[in-house]
C-alpha cells in the first residue's frame, strides 16, 4: 500500500471521527477513535510509538512520541487546536525527518470543516 492510499483511507476515517464527535473535545479522545477505525481497517497501526534521538551517530536517552503511525510509511500528528501554528509544521517536519518517513499527516481536529484541518507535509515539505 502506498503512501498515498494510506493518507485517502486516514482522511474518510478521520472524517467519519470528526461527524461523530464533532470539535471541541481533547486530542486524546480523536486520538483513541481514530486508531480503534485504523485498527478496524486493518492498518497496523502503533499509537505514541517512541521515536528515539539519533545525534551524531548515537542513540540519546531522549525521544518523542508520535501519536500514530500507520503502516510504517505515514505518520499522523493530532490536534485539537484552536489553530494551526508554525511549531506545529516544525514538530511534524521533526518526526519525518528522525522517522525516514516520506509523508505525515497534520490533523487537528478542532476545526468547523474537517477537510480544513488537514495538512500534508511530504518529504520535509509541506504540500500546498
Amino acid at each position: 500500500m502506498t503512501e498515498n492510499e494510506i493518507s485517502r483511507i486516514v482522511f474518510e476515517l478521520g472524517m467519519k471521527v470528526h461527524r461523530t464527535l464533532g470539535p471541541g473535545l481533547l486530542e486524546g479522545s480523536y486520538e483513541e477513535c481514530l486508531y480503534y477505525e485504523l485498527c478496524q481497517a486493518n492498518l497496523k497501526v502503533e499509537r505514541q510509538k517512541i521515536l528515539p534521538v539519533i545525534y551524531d551517530g548515537i542513540q540519546m536517552e531522549t525521544y518523542y512520541k508520535i501519536d500514530l503511525m500507520v503502516e510504517d510509511k505515514v505518520i499522523l500528528e493530532l490536534k485539537a487546536v484552536e489553530k494551526i501554528s508554525d511549531l506545529h509544521l516544525a514538530q511534524l517536519l521533526t518526526y519525518l525527518k528522525l522517522s525516514n518517513c516520506k509523508l505525515g499527516l497534520l490533523i487537528n481536529f478542532n476545526v468547523p470543516l474537517f477537510k480544513n484541518g488537514v495538512k500534508r507535509v511530504i518529504n520535509g515539505q509541506l504540500e500546498k
